[in-house]
């Protein structure tokens, strides 16, 4: 199906913030676009949003200032819903109000052409509730950009219950011509994106709430170790404290309660203390004048052993060894003594640790270093958190058994030190910080294509331009082995006695047969 032609017009409906960004977009690509608002003066300011974001691209030299007039004279405004009459698209950008777009809605499929699109930008409303309100709800779809809808390169196509295949194919079409990376994705509660990103705000919530370290650190390992953007606590002060947990709570009622989708007390009670991030001036930070930024919690400098013995595969972490070598730490290599009892499969995804003569080292597997080092016995117990890329990662988390000893920790810090790496010690919680993140995202991520809402490519797709995750979640889980991700969720279960980490039975299924997510 092909993309709408630029002779076509299309109405944007809300001249906000996103209605005046999804007219700049849609006259961007060559389109004659008409903006109404229903409130007096909103298409003006939206239009003068428009031409003072366009001037400021002419003052850094990245647009010449004719070019913004053939755009901005593209932009017409419209001061009755019947003026939209001739539009092939109308993009709804109002209030997320239901019964408002139903009414929006019903107005314009009395004012429109049979064949016309009907689209609503709505980042959490049902596009089936939406399209149920009309005679013909075949011809409505769902069409969400990401704010700011100029710059952010994702758009979730969405199809209601009745969307016609006809629809969503020319809206994919139409999105990719308009310079977008479009992503088709079923109507369900948080639709695609927002349905995926729950934990990597819950669990950063529920590692503060039980005291697994500090705001600054925590978001430290997220960022400099897992490679995302913005650490969780950031992010939610910059989207907004009070809209997440909008969200979240919007999510959890509408899967009936799901514990997977639980908001967590502490972000209602920054709410209730005015604490609503950037927009307030406090938050999980505080921006007002004066202010100093916290700092992550580092270990003190400590010495590194003699040596160390690398006992068997660090699998993930296996990156790690070479770095190691560069250090003055003499490296030994070694089988790994706990494969002579497992099987072929077992030891395929058995990973290795690093010895020192106080020490060792290991992979959190989702297990607390605790508990392993109650069954398993040996060297005091220090295991390491997930990083993005072992060999030029700047941190990483370390968690020591309640049985080890203060210097044991102390010599697994100097080791990593040695080999350029900040260290920061959390409390010995299941699944560290960055793991349980990336664990719980591959698992959202593969229940989403279990229920059908997208597909694996289209997933990961949306994580990484949408919300500039370092890896599609479902790569990342492949990369690091779907066996060892469920053994993760598996632990994590069990630990918290939680169905909130149950493994989705596509993972399940896909880490069982050995298949993968992309082929």
């Amino acid at each position: 199906m092909a993309a709408l032609a630029k002779e076509k017009t299309v109405a944007v409906a809300g001249a906000g913030t996103m209605g005046a960004g999804i007219a700049q977009v849609a006259a961007a690509a060559g389109h004659r676009v008409l903006l109404f608002d229903s409130q007096p003066g909103a298409v003006e300011r939206g239009r003068m949003a428009v031409a003072e974001g366009l001037a400021r691209l002419v003052e850094r030299k990245r647009m010449a200032a004719e070019d913004v007039d053939i755009l901005m004279a593209r932009i017409r405004s419209a001061g009755q819903i019947a003026e939209l009459a001739g539009a092939a698209l109308v993009i709804e950008a109002i209030a997320e109000d239901m019964a408002a777009k139903k009414a929006l809605f019903r107005a314009l499929e009395d004012v429109v052409a049979p064949d016309a699109i009907l689209a609503s930008n709505t980042s959490s409303l049902s596009i089936t509730e939406i399209a149920g309100a009309l005679r013909h709800p075949e011809r409505v779809a769902g069409l969400h950009f990401f704010n700011p809808a100029p710059i952010m390169p994702l758009v979730e196509v969405i199809a209601g219950f009745g969307t016609a295949a006809s629809v969503m194919d020319t809206l994919m079409a139409t999105a990719s011509a308009w310079g977008k990376k479009p992503v088709r994705c079923a109507s369900t509660p948080g639709f695609l994106g927002n349905r995926v990103a729950r934990p990597f705000y819950g669990e950063a919530l529920r590692a503060l709430e039980e005291g697994v370290t500090d705001v600054p650190t925590y978001d430290a390992i997220l960022r400099e170790a897992a490679g995302f953007r913005m650490g969780p606590f950031e992010l939610l002060d910059l989207v907004g404290i009070d809209i997440n947990w909008a969200v979240t709570h919007a999510v959890h009622d509408a899967y009936f309660h799901d514990p997977r989708f639980k908001p967590f007390r502490i972000q209602g009670e920054m709410i209730a203390s005015g604490r609503l991030g950037r927009k307030s001036g406090r938050g999980f930070y505080d921006y007002r004048a004066g202010a100093e930024k916290p700092m992550p919690r580092t270990a003190p400098r400590a010495e590194p052993p003699a040596n160390a013995t690398i006992e068997g595969d660090l699998g993930p972490a296996a990156a790690l060894v070479p770095r190691l070598a560069k250090t003055g730490v003499l490296i030994r290599r070694i089988a790994n003594s706990a494969a002579a009892t497992l099987d072929a499969r077992e030891i395929a995804h058995l990973h290795g640790a690093i010895l020192g003569p106080k020490f060792r080292l290991a992979l959190s597997d989702g297990r607390t270093a605790t508990e392993r080092m109650a069954s398993d016995g040996g060297l005091a117990l220090i295991l390491f958190d997930l990083a993005l890329d072992y060999a030029a990662t700047p941190r990483l988390a370390l968690a020591k058994a309640d049985q080890a000893a203060g210097d044991a920790l102390a010599e697994a810090c100097g080791l990593l030190q040695e080999a350029g790496i900040a260290v920061s010690v959390i409390d010995d919680a299941p699944g560290m910080a960055a793991l349980r993140t990336v664990a719980m995202l591959a698992n959202f991520s593969a229940d989403a294509v279990h229920a059908g809402i997208a597909d694996a490519a289209g997933v990961d797709l949306a994580m990484q331009v949408g919300f500039n995750y370092p890896r599609g979640p479902l790569a990342w889980a492949e990369q690091l082995g779907l066996v060892f991700v469920v053994r993760v969720l598996d632990n994590l279960a069990r630990t918290y006695g939680e169905d909130r980490y149950r493994a989705s039975p596509l993972l399940r299924r896909k880490a069982a047969s050995g298949g993968s997510f992309h082929g």
